[in-house]
């Protein structure tokens, strides 16, 4: 069976045509210019043709691109038409997703945003980690992402800091080497930190790595090591934080948004973003 081609792809396919290029495509689609990139070329591996070439500083479609170009436009326009009939009665479930990281700090306040703006509106989350986030705003099945930014690929705009500081058990003695916890690869928590350490002269052991949070922090409850964790200022049940290691900065939070969202949906999000790190921020110096 012929392989389909994929709807996202086309929808980056013709952004660049519409946009004027790759980097403003991937603006207007919340993507980063890489991902835009890589659709491109796996179209071209669907259609077993180049549709980009070079043009002197930029790039131009080739015959089979622009062929490629108008066909887009026309399954796209089937396909968006078709969709918007069969959700015509504005009920759809809006799909909020989180890392788990940020998802105990912001989301209570985005949830109460969103049922303001839209009361009875079903509303579901779905918590995992910031690539698996990306990669469902790319498919369309989530609506509103919020991601923890430790890198220049993750989409969206950024909508405030938050603080990584280091914790571990009460009783955890330290030495030269550090016993670390940390998520599984990848994670660029996990690359901060062990950076951080290795100029501070430190030498790191991985302890403990898990998939989910609840892992990370039971091991750190454990004893294991140290944990490094995004804060709005509670600290975990259990632990305490270690102060005597190197600081870690700021980790970026980032909204991300499906292409098609309702720019309605969308500033309600992101107002609740900013109310969130406004009041943070507030509290932060009220404290100091």
């Amino acid at each position: 069976m012929t392989a389909a081609l994929d709807l996202v792809q086309l929808r980056s396919f013709v952004a660049i045509a519409d946009c004027g290029g790759f980097g403003r495509a991937a603006v207007a689609l919340h993507l980063s210019q890489p991902t835009v990139s890589q659709h491109v070329r796996s179209l071209e591996r669907r259609l077993h043709t180049p549709l980009v070439e070079r043009h002197g500083r930029g790039t131009r479609f080739t015959p089979a691109g622009e062929r490629l170009l108008a066909e887009a436009r026309r399954i796209l326009a089937v396909h968006d038409d078709a969709l918007a009939r069969l959700d015509a009665a504005g009920r759809r479930t809006v799909v909020i997703g989180s890392t788990e990281t940020a998802a105990d700090q912001v989301l209570p306040g985005l949830l109460t945003a969103l049922r303001d703006a839209y009361p009875g509106r079903p509303v579901q989350f779905s918590i995992d980690r910031s690539t698996q986030m990306t990669e469902a705003i790319d498919r369309g099945t989530i609506d509103v992402a919020v991601l923890l930014a430790l890198g220049p690929e993750t989409p969206g705009r950024p909508v405030g800091t938050l603080p990584l500081r280091w914790f571990a058990h009460p009783g955890l003695e330290l030495t030269d080497t550090i016993p670390l916890v940390a998520y599984s690869e990848p994670c660029g928590m996990r690359r901060r930190a062990m950076s951080e350490l290795g100029e501070a002269g430190r030498v790191v052991h991985l302890a403990a790595e898990s998939t989910s949070l609840e892992g990370v922090i039971a091991a750190a409850r454990a004893g294991l090591g140290v944990a490094v964790l995004p804060s709005a200022g509670a600290v975990p049940d259990g632990l305490v934080e270690r102060t005597d290691l190197p600081p870690l900065g700021v980790a970026s939070i980032h909204l991300a948004v499906r292409r098609g969202l309702d720019v309605d949906l969308e500033a309600a999000a992101l107002g609740a973003l900013e109310l969130f790190f406004t009041t943070l921020t507030r509290s932060t110096v009220h404290e100091h």
